[in-house]
């Protein structure tokens, strides 16, 4: 029997995250994402680069829909890495997540797939969160780390409902004002496969480690093409563990962002500056995220 071509793609990216990505994995299998078939979707976990590499039959075994690659990258970038993962897909719709470490909510899949129906060039997003009470770049000040983490998951019943993961996180610097204003980047993005690679991808200049600026330049590509329409997943996010991340898990005094400006300045010849479109929203707030608001 030939197996059905699946609607979607996940290219998900991870370096040196065996704890990350057990969990950010389970959160891509069928038993966690709500209303879908696992014969709807497809999951390429990428490792990029890892010394420490995830075990392959490991991943095949959360379900006959994932793949692993692994991938003998140059450059500590995920840019790469994830282009060349797109270029695998099997469907026509990819969901690109650059940073492995993160969670993904339970409907994802299912908004994402039906978002694609009210636009033919849709640009469907969600925004993050991160784990804890704070941001992770001041936790950090306060003894927050994997262990406290492993601890802090444990208090939720997240495998089992992971709108959960709302009670017990924050949002991210890059969406701190919520889903109803302007946000610099989403960790996890659909469009139709031919899209991402007519505008090139991740921009594959951005060498630097997590990949600088890149993430954020892509947001600013779509969002300056009128041809796309931005979607907002409304009440679905990711949550981002503690892994050691560049940019994420330093205290701010250390944050990079000055020479992640300085390499986006050299590549593209002018400084950066965030570009927003109102999106349009798509989905419902679970009960969980009420809490979490009131």
């Amino acid at each position: 029997m030939i197996k059905a071509k699946p609607k979607i793609s996940v290219i998900i990216n991870f370096h040196n995250m065996q704890r990350e990505a057990a969990r950010s994995l389970y959160s891509l299998t069928a038993q966690y994402q709500r209303d879908i078939n696992p014969d709807a979707y497809e999951v390429i976990a990428i490792d990029n680069g890892s010394t420490s590499r995830l075990d392959e039959r490991w991943v095949q075994s959360l379900g006959d829909n994932f793949r692993y690659i692994y991938f003998d990258a140059q450059f500590p970038s995920p840019c790469t890495a994830l282009n060349y993962g797109a270029k695998q897909a099997n469907a026509n719709k990819v969901m690109l997540c650059i940073d492995g470490a993160r969670i993904l909510s339970p409907g994802i899949l299912n908004f994402t797939l039906s978002a694609f129906r009210l636009n033919e060039n849709p640009f469907i997003y969600t925004l993050g969160m991160h784990l804890g009470d704070k941001l992770q770049n001041y936790s950090i000040k306060e003894a927050y780390n994997q262990q406290a983490e492993d601890e802090l998951l444990s208090t939720v019943d997240w495998k089992n409902n992971g709108y959960e993961l709302f009670k017990i996180s924050t949002l991210a610097a890059s969406s701190k004002g919520g889903y109803f204003s302007p946000i610099a980047e989403s960790n996890c993005f659909s469009m139709n496969k031919d899209d991402f690679l007519s505008i090139g991808g991740f921009d594959e200049n951005f060498i630097s480690a997590g990949g600088g600026l890149v993430n954020l330049d892509i947001f600013n590509k779509v969002h300056e093409n009128s041809l796309f329409l931005p979607i907002l997943l409304l009440g679905e996010a990711t949550f981002h563990q503690f892994h050691g991340g560049v940019a994420t898990n330093v205290p701010m005094k250390q944050h990079p962002l000055a020479e992640m400006k300085k390499e986006y300045t050299r590549i593209k010849g002018k400084a950066f500056r965030s570009f927003f479109r109102t999106p349009y929203y798509h989905g419902y707030f679970s009960k969980e995220y009420h809490e979490k608001l009131f």
